[in-house]
């Protein structure tokens, strides 16, 4: 296989294994829902994702170990972003609006959501490393599969409220 090929496929690899990864840590996070169900689906979906690429009890182990460390260090980005939603909440409901408050609370949330993607890249890539090359690119091709019946089954869907 060539340089650039190789490396397409090493890329597209670690995105699979990142999206495996991360899903099941948003599921973990307290109050983290996806689109099959709430987080209390997510250690069953994670085990079966690493079934299918038959990780080995110690690797089952060690990912679930890095998700619930994950989850224990999101657990304050988590209370933190539910408290700033409430303030701005408050602020787009008072009888003035008072812009520079509304962006100086965007500002705040959006440091939240930095500290939550840095922890979750760190745990995806943790995650990763536990895996074999070979396990990573059979993830790989699963999620490229899934991924394509996904968008083949929702492209005629009717736009969702606000996106017509």
């Amino acid at each position: 296989m060539n340089k650039p090929k190789m490396m397409k496929s090493v890329q597209a690899a670690a995105l699979a294994v990142s999206l495996v990864l991360c899903g099941a840590a948003v599921h973990a996070m307290p109050g983290g829902h996806g689109p099959h169900g709430g987080p209390g689906d997510a250690p069953q979906r994670m085990g079966m994702m690493l079934d299918l690429v038959d990780a080995s009890e110690a690797q089952h182990k060690q990912i679930r170990e890095l998700m619930q460390a994950a989850r224990k260090d999101l657990q304050p980005q988590h209370e933190a972003m539910r408290k700033l939603h409430g303030e701005q909440r408050a602020l787009l409901a008072a009888p003035s609006i008072d812009a520079a408050a509304v962006e100086a609370k965007r500002q705040q949330m959006q440091a939240q959501r930095e500290l939550v993607s840095k922890r979750m890249s760190q745990a995806m890539i943790d995650g990763a490393k536990v895996l074999t090359p070979e396990q990573r690119t059979k993830l790989n091709e699963r999620m490229a599969r899934h991924e394509a019946r996904m968008a083949e089954r929702f492209k005629d869907a009717p736009p969702k409220r606000g996106e017509r």
